[in-house]
């Protein structure tokens, strides 16, 4: 009962997606359309003017499920009361003219995003899945049960039962492959990119699904550090330590949003210190496990580590 959710002055959002979870090449799109138009005073005419629908090459509810994401995953930033959308420094890193995976090919953009996502308090269900949900299982009908109960102990009022179960179906397809039917290839199931992750798999059941908790062999130590670091800054702010209990178990933290077991989670602490240059070390003193920083926390030095795993990528591909 703590965390962000629980705050008094918190406002949910299950809703903006129009029920189309991310798709390849939106978040491309809706940042090169912004960063062209970023000298109007008033650019938010590219996804609802009427010529939305040609620029994108998709529909009118898609195109408005396309800005929803890019602003949800920090691509885009729009401030509130605003005419004008603009780039961020996160979506100029990936997705910019010298980005580092502009068409989202590497594993290490679609564990990015998919932090942005589940650690992003504004973004109700995602938050709430992955930093509160106390189970290992469920199903759709389960899901909206627990989301419906924390809706009315909060006094969120104007929640409808339609909206979640919406809300629900689109955060399990952006996450659970779709099995095909018979011999037919099923696209639905392509829709998302954060599918490849395996976070979330049928469990066989009717309606039934599983988080997928343990190791994350594509998940790379840079992506990692940038995440503890961007959760150590949100947390503790300027302290020179971060306690285990904070990374494995706050809402929003390394160890809820990649679904580590403990020792899973360990096994990537005691790497800091190598990826980090010593900066950033691992400490059991005194059986007091916490991590230790040597220097302030900022996007650049956060980014310093998370290309680190594209430069490996790259060097494997050539090898």
């Amino acid at each position: 009962m703590r965390g962000p959710l629980f705050q008094e002055n918190y406002r949910p959002q299950f809703s903006g997606h129009e029920t189309f979870p991310l798709r390849y090449g939106w978040l491309k799109k809706a940042f090169d359309s912004s960063k062209g138009t970023e000298a109007d005073h008033e650019n938010k005419y590219i996804f609802a003017g009427d010529d939305a629908i040609a620029r994108f090459g998709v529909g009118k509810n898609m195109v408005t499920s396309m800005r929803h994401w890019a602003l949800a995953t920090g691509i885009l930033f729009e401030a509130p009361r605003s005419s004008v959308i603009r780039t961020t420094k996160f979506g100029e890193l990936i997705f910019g003219s010298k980005g580092l995976d502009p068409y989202m090919e590497y594993p290490a953009t679609l564990w990015l995003v998919h932090w942005a996502l589940a650690s992003n308090p504004d973004r109700t269900t995602w938050y709430w899945a992955f930093s509160h949900f106390p189970a290992l299982t469920f199903d759709r009908d389960h899901f909206v049960v627990g989301l419906s109960r924390l809706a009315k102990e909060r006094g969120w009022s104007r929640v409808s039962q339609t909206t979640l179960k919406n809300d629900v179906a689109c955060f399990i397809r952006t996450y659970a492959a779709q099995q095909s039917l018979g011999k037919s290839v099923n696209y639905d199931g392509l829709e998302s990119p954060l599918t490849e992750l395996g976070l979330i798999r049928a469990t066989g059941k009717r309606d039934g699904f599983r988080f997928v908790r343990g190791p994350k062999a594509t998940l790379g130590d840079g992506v990692f550090t940038y995440a503890l670091l961007k959760f150590w800054q949100c947390h503790s702010g300027l302290s020179a330590t971060l306690s285990f209990e904070a990374i494995a178990h706050e809402p929003g933290s390394p160890g809820r949003t990649f679904l580590f077991d403990e020792n899973d989670l360990v096994d990537k602490l005691t790497r800091l210190e190598e990826t980090t240059e010593g900066k950033v070390r691992w400490s059991e003193t005194a059986g007091l496990k916490q991590v230790v920083r040597e220097s302030n926390l900022d996007f650049e030095l956060a980014c310093t580590y998370l290309k680190l795993d594209y430069r490996k990528t790259i060097q494997r591909e050539v090898a």
